[in-house]
């Protein structure tokens, strides 16, 4: 179910960005551009706002910043595809991202002296690194790993969420979000392991 609604989700999301993407191509400009500019652009809600308690400025910008993964990899679809060096780009840009915006919550729950949310976010961090690192390790040994609940996108909006209803006065949202999104990442870490372990079982047979 969880899966349905995510291609549901990013199928809708994408007659959004492609009119987008093709704007901004036409313009000139490159999907590396677009990538290092939501990159920036996540530095700046989390670090700018989230940390100092801005949480629903915060949680905006950094959930509209984070729609560009979509939308510099749509361009490189329409451009002919990804090249090596933006796809590392892409991901060395979604972990600096990833850690600004878990770095920058627990920054702000340790002021709140909230030892449990900043456990949450800590672990959030680490699963969300070990969540890429499982697909890029699998992938790396020829194997594939699409697989899980908890992607990238996801767990952004998620963590928003969270934020942006916690700065409206909803105090736990943020701390419960944290915990959620801990979850499923440590599900989604154990979906990715099983996937590569039943191919490598298949090749180690044949």
């Amino acid at each position: 179910m969880a899966k349905i609604f995510q291609v549901t989700a990013r199928a809708g999301m994408t007659r959004i960005v492609e009119p987008v993407a093709r704007g901004l191509l036409r313009a000139g400009v490159s999907p590396n551009a677009v990538t290092v500019t939501g990159t920036l652009g996540v530095l700046v809600g989390a670090l700018g706002f989230g940390a100092r308690g801005q949480l629903v400025a915060g949680a905006l910008i950094v959930t509209v910043f984070a729609l560009t993964d979509l939308l510099d990899g749509t361009m490189a679809r329409m451009s002919g595809g990804s090249t090596r060096f933006g796809a590392f780009l892409d991901s060395s840009m979604d972990r600096i991202a990833d850690s600004a915006v878990f770095g920058a919550v627990a920054f702000w729950l340790a002021g709140q002296h909230n030892q449990s949310g900043v456990a949450a976010a800590l672990l959030c961090l680490a699963a969300g690194g070990l969540v890429s690192y499982v697909k890029a390790r699998a992938e790396g040994l020829g194997m594939t790993c699409n697989v899980g609940i908890a992607e990238r996108t996801e767990r952004l909006l998620i963590v928003g969420v969270g934020g942006l209803l916690t700065g409206l006065g909803v105090d736990p949202a943020l701390e419960i979000a944290l915990w959620l999104l801990a979850a499923v990442s440590i599900f989604t870490v154990g979906q990715r392991m099983a996937h590569v372990y039943r191919q490598a079982q298949l090749v180690g047979s044949e």
